[in-house]
């Protein structure tokens, strides 16, 4: 082990000299990234169709190429499924994430191919091991193993050759031999798609080793922390890994979690670094263990754009290259990729908070938001003023949704929150009310809206019973690692749903609905 942590850290320090390249100049990291996807494109069937040969630059490429959703994309998908060659990418596709994002309730398979699991997917998850061990030198975690949990797989039903499942579980299937030697489960396990039991075959195996860090989503890993807790008898997860120093988190906000994070991990010691890491792509790392702001990543074979939010209405919107963004602004995301996207809108807004280095912040999705009344409230909205709710009245969330109650004849509009609380608020009242104060001073549309109730009336919060948000999951054949529940909404499937779920459950709302 000494030796292979003295290997590790050798290409760590050679990996963060690169890192340090894009930081000092990322306009020509991406360009050159930009001329080496349409280079290794422009025999393929999109390319020819597109006149990739004809390309010479960006503007070019912004006029041979519309921006995509995956609906434009779906039927090449479908082909690459079946086991056609060179459609979107040089080659044959053998893996295809079943994203399980909230844009929409449709699934979607994103073609993955060797080149994306190699040089974006794989190479994210080293440098953040990489980027941590050099903000922490002190760091011991290569002396213990990482414990990861994802999804699952199966194969598919277009072609024996080809094979679907949640990212995780596709990573955790092409991952080398060593990589076993710095992770736990054993993929068989890993890979387990009934997720109570795969909680009680990983808690079973790894209380008795030594887990130095977690990789996860912060709702789910809560999950299996308090299943470990419940199995071994201890008060704190530091009783059962004391060598447990690092949680590396991504897919939601860690921001309702982390006081939660703070009372089953009770140590100052104890490091948070968030990744954004999607089906689409690898895109960022928080490289500072203070801020929260995360790094772009731009050498992973991704080429960027960016459409202001407010130009999202156009029919052609205009888009932004990395050194033409600016700081403060909502930017919906674009990007073309070695997995053989192409000018792809994967539906995150992010704002940047500074360049040179480009660090960003996560504000929300294109379609995930409330604006049925014209308020516009955000994903970031939503969650500092509930952050902040919480710190004024000692609650802490453990799950979340919100949708419109729609103004009729006889009653005004408002928002309805659905919030099954790990602690409580002594006075559920005075919660909504800081809830609504804290987005009254975030978000100037909804303040408008709310002036003298006007327009919307104060929002409603229902505090539902404990795993709620478990059962509707479940009810879906959505447990698992990577599902995700979608926060904001602009109607009231979600909401009618749980409703649905806790009266199956025997649960009658005391407060009329």
């Amino acid at each position: 082990m000494p030796l292979l942590n003295s290997i590790i850290n050798w290409l760590n320090t050679k990996r963060i000299y690169h890192i340090d390249i894009f930081k000092t100049y990322p306009h020509e990291v991406q360009n050159e990234a930009f001329t080496g996807l349409i280079t290794r494109a422009v025999n393929t069937t999109w390319g020819r169709e597109h006149s990739y040969s004809k390309i010479r630059s960006v503007n070019d490429f912004k006029e041979a190429v519309r921006i995509q959703t995956y609906e434009d994309i779906e039927p090449y998908v479908e082909r690459l499924r079946k086991g056609e060659k060179d459609l979107l990418w040089p080659g044959d596709v053998k893996w295809f994430a079943k994203s399980s994002g909230t844009t929409s309730s449709k699934s979607k398979f994103i073609p993955v191919t060797r080149e994306a699991l190699e040089e974006c997917h794989f190479r994210g998850g080293k440098d953040v091991l990489a980027i941590y061990t050099f903000i922490n030198p002190e760091s011991r975690i290569f002396s213990g193993k990482g414990l990861t949990l994802g999804g699952s797989h199966r194969i598919n039903n277009f072609s024996n050759d080809s094979l679907y499942g949640d990212l995780s579980a596709i990573l955790i299937e092409n991952l080398p031999l060593w990589a076993d030697l710095l992770r736990s489960p054993k993929a068989s396990i890993a890979l387990l798609e009934d997720f109570e039991e795969k909680m009680e075959k990983i808690t079973s195996i790894t209380i008795n080793q030594n887990i130095t860090y977690l990789v996860g989503v912060p709702s789910w890993f809560l999950v299996l922390i308090k299943y470990v807790l419940n199995y071994t008898g201890k008060k704190n997860l530091l009783e059962v890994w004391p060598g447990l120093e690092l949680f590396c988190h991504g897919g939601i906000s860690f921001k309702p979690y982390r006081e939660q994070y703070r009372e089953v991990i009770p140590s100052a010691k104890m490091n948070y670094l968030e990744s954004y890491n999607a089906s689409e792509g690898y895109f960022g790392i928080q490289d500072d263990l203070e801020t929260g702001d995360m790094l772009l990543m731009l050498d992973y074979g991704i080429f960027y754009e960016f459409v202001k939010t407010s130009d999202l209405d156009r029919e052609d919107p205009p888009t932004l290259t990395i050194g033409e963004v600016e700081t403060g602004v909502n930017y919906a995301i674009v990007i073309s990729t070695n997995g053989g996207l192409w000018r792809y809108m994967i539906g995150d807004t992010v704002q940047f908070t500074t360049l040179f280095p480009h660090k960003f912040i996560i504000t929300g999705r294109t379609r995930h938001f409330i604006n049925a009344f014209g308020e516009e409230v955000i994903i970031e909205n939503a969650e500092r003023a509930l952050e902040t709710a919480c710190g004024k009245t000692g609650a802490s969330i453990r799950e979340y949704t919100a949708g419109p109650f729609f103004m009729s004849t006889s009653a005004k509009g408002y928002h309805e929150w659905i919030i099954e609380f790990e602690h409580a608020p002594p006075d559920l009242d005075h919660f909504t009310t800081m809830l609504d104060n804290s987005l009254q001073s975030l978000n100037s549309d909804y303040e408008a809206k709310r002036y003298k109730n006007l327009t919307l009336a104060k929002p409603v919060v229902r505090s539902v019973p404990r795993d709620t948000f478990y059962r509707w999951l479940q009810k879906k054949n959505k447990l698992g690692g990577q599902n995700k529940v979608p926060r904001l909404a602009n109607d009231r499937k979600i909401i009618e749903e749980l409703y649905q779920v806790m009266e199956e459950d025997g649960f009658i709302l005391q407060n009329d609905r």
